[in-house]
């Protein structure tokens, strides 16, 4: 039998982690080969369907931070342990570790741009010496809205992790101000030879990745994630095509010699 490329598969809900009021992390039962910066479909009947980035991957499972914006997500945030969740995927390319080993790592993320990176850093975290360092600056509205709190902390034992906001409160504990302005502290030894991946809102990519061209870093060793218009997943319905390129088919993970010809 011929296999349908839309139908999804129902996957249990094994794990809810609740980070702010509106992103949670279902950790869905999945088994099956999947990569930092694939995504699934997700979706409910009479719904509809939602694309989301991989967010944690461990055996038996594939984890997806979703924040709570629309008719899909909405109805996502009542189900709970022991539910299930039509997906299909994972989709895209993703990232691969192997183009950073040996190097030195530098990951920006803004907001849920860490979810596609999260699995990245996890790797490293564990295998850390197949890297010369790593250094993580990643930014956020408000320290309420930092995403995955006890990683970071389990994490900063292995590399250098910036956490910044925007706005400060009284008991703030991590850096104030925009991720742009901590990419000339960065301590590196070779900027030139250095590797960076870069997510976030479009805004904070296009700072942060002119920061790191005037510190040296070349733009054949910048890495950048496309996530905006995915719709089918599979390059059936143009929703992301740009010129000739279908952002879930050749993406959303782009160098950025690509990515920065991508303009829609």
């Amino acid at each position: 039998m011929v296999r349908n490329e839309y139908t999804p598969f129902l996957s249990e809900i094994l794990q809810v982690k609740k980070h702010t009021d509106i992103e949670y992390t279902f950790r869905m039962a999945f088994s099956g080969e999947v990569k930092p910066g694939q995504f699934f479909e997700v979706s409910i009947p009479k719904f509809g369907e939602a694309p989301i980035s991989v967010s944690g991957i461990g055996e038996g499972y594939a984890e997806l931070t979703i924040r709570k914006v629309g008719k899909v997500t909405n109805e996502i945030f009542e189900r709970y342990v022991g539910d299930k969740l039509f997906l299909r995927g994972p989709y895209g390319n993703g990232f691969k570790v192997e183009d950073y080993k040996g190097k030195e790592l530098v990951i920006i993320a803004g907001g849920t741009g860490v979810s596609p990176v999260r699995g990245v850093i996890e790797y490293f975290n564990e295998h850390i010496d197949e890297l010369k360092s790593l250094h993580v600056v990643a930014g956020f509205k408000t320290p309420g809205q930092i995403l995955f709190l006890e990683d970071f902390a389990k994490w900063k034992q292995n590399m250098k992790i910036i956490l910044t906001v925007d706005c400060a409160e009284d008991d703030t504990a991590c850096h104030v101000g925009l991720v742009t302005e901590y990419i000339p502290k960065l301590e590196l030894q070779d900027k030139t030879n250095a590797a960076a991946i870069v997510v976030g809102p479009p805004a904070m990519m296009r700072y942060s990745i002119n920061g790191l061209l005037k510190e040296g870093f070349q733009e054949e060793n910048v890495w950048i994630s496309h996530e905006r218009k995915m719709c089918c997943g599979i390059g059936k319905c143009g929703h992301c095509k740009i010129d000739d390129t279908y952002v879930c088919l050749d993406g959303p993970v782009f160098l950025y010699t690509k990515g920065k010809n991508l303009i829609d």
